[in-house]
């Protein structure tokens, strides 16, 4: 594989890895308010398999994020316990939010590079030409 093929496929990766990941954290924020509800957490993996270009990446399995979840007081609520608590989710809007930005940085910066070989190998061709 070339290195310009190369660079493709990284950045291609990368691109991926960060649309997961922003789709969960979308998934997350919509559920913020889902009594029970999990946080889920993409970890990102770097690629090993026979075949998989050096350096690419791509997401693990979804974990859930085990911190304790907020207890609700209300007790009219159909979920209250006898002491009129139930469980509410343990996402926080502001880390999300924060995740949400990390990950659409991390995307547009895997499109530049992948558009800037994608010029580069352009370049070329118009060289070879000549």
């Amino acid at each position: 594989m070339s290195d310009l093929q190369q660079s493709l496929t990284i950045s291609a990766s990368g691109m991926r890895a960060q649309a997961t990941r922003l789709r969960h954290v979308a998934e997350n924020i919509a559920n913020a308010d889902t009594p029970g509800y999990q946080r889920k957490l993409v970890p990102f993996e770097v690629a090993a398999r026979r075949g998989e270009a050096a350096g690419t990446v791509r997401t693990g399995r979804v974990q859930l994020d085990t911190s304790d979840a907020n207890r609700i007081y209300d007790p009219s609520h159909p979920m209250a316990d006898a002491d009129g608590y139930f469980t509410g989710s343990n996402v926080n809007s502001i880390l999300e939010m924060a995740d949400s930005r990390e990950a659409q940085r991390g995307y547009e910066a895997n499109l530049k590079m992948f558009d800037q070989a994608r010029k580069m190998s352009s370049s070329l061709l118009e060289l070879l030409r000549r």
